[in-house]
């Protein structure tokens, strides 16, 4: 179904891949055979990093719909490219997941073993503040679901500092998981505040965009409350939703 032939020379690549990082950029959307090797890559489940390469471009066709929703790493900025490679080898780390083990067992260098080794999630740093989005311990009553677990930032990560995404293929909706606590992040727009809860429906559904204005090379991200509508941020010490994006509504992924 997928048409691919089996003298493909590719073929092999693409389905002992764990994953694929496409290059976002005007000739790599208009060659036929990164298109071809891509939907493939969709066809055989293998995840996706892409990475921008030129600045200003924006993919669409049948790139634009393959990588729609993903986060790129960063490459825009010479400058900045030993930044970039190691957001991307921690980018692959998250995105093999458990697989992750099998890769830093055929690493020799040690300095790429501790970027390989498997992570216990993804923390965000406000970058503003330089503070740790994290659950405090306390546990609040909602009168429609149940307990919730409230949040807060800290100076320093703790245990409860690291989430694991969750991502239904397709979708641009994530859920994030706390490691620790297996409560789902939410936001709830009548009171303004953010919360955990052990399961998730509606308020805990995010969007996590690309922050297309930072060229650090690190992984800079948007977090959007896909059902309260607002962008997260930290305003006088306290986590808040806003309606629009602001310099002080930018993360960074750790």
């Amino acid at each position: 179904s997928s048409g691919i032939n089996a003298e493909w020379p590719l073929r092999p690549g693409v389905e002992n891949a764990m994953v694929v990082c496409p290059f976002l950029t005007e000739k790599y959307q208009a060659s036929k055979n990164c298109k071809k090797e891509l939907n493939y890559s969709d066809a055989c489940d293998v995840a996706f990093v892409p990475c921008m390469i030129q600045p200003n471009f924006k993919a669409k066709g049948w790139l634009g719909l393959l990588t729609a929703g993903m986060l790129w790493i960063d490459f825009r900025n010479p400058d900045n490219f030993e930044q970039s490679v190691e957001s991307l080898v921690k980018e692959i780390t998250a995105a093999c997941g458990d697989k992750v083990a099998e890769i830093a067992l055929k690493v020799t260098s040690e300095e790429t073993k501790q970027l390989v080794t498997p992570q216990k999630g993804r923390a965000f740093i406000h970058i503003s503040t330089n503070k740790y989005l994290a659950e405090t311990g306390e546990v609040i009553t909602h009168w429609g679901s149940g307990s919730r677990s409230t949040l807060t930032v800290t100076d320093t990560p703790e245990d409860t500092s690291f989430w694991v995404q969750v991502k239904e293929k397709g979708s641009e909706i994530v859920f994030f998981k706390n490691y620790a606590t297996q409560g789902y992040l939410g936001y709830d727009p009548n009171g303004d505040y953010i919360y955990t809860k052990p399961d998730h429906y509606g308020a805990e559904e995010w969007l996590l965009m690309t922050d297309e204005n930072d060229d650090t090379g690190k992984r800079a991200v948007i977090i959007f409350a896909n059902y309260g509508k607002k962008y997260l941020t930290v305003r006088d010490g306290e986590l808040t939703g806003v309606d629009d994006v602001s310099t002080d509504c930018r993360w960074y992924l750790h």
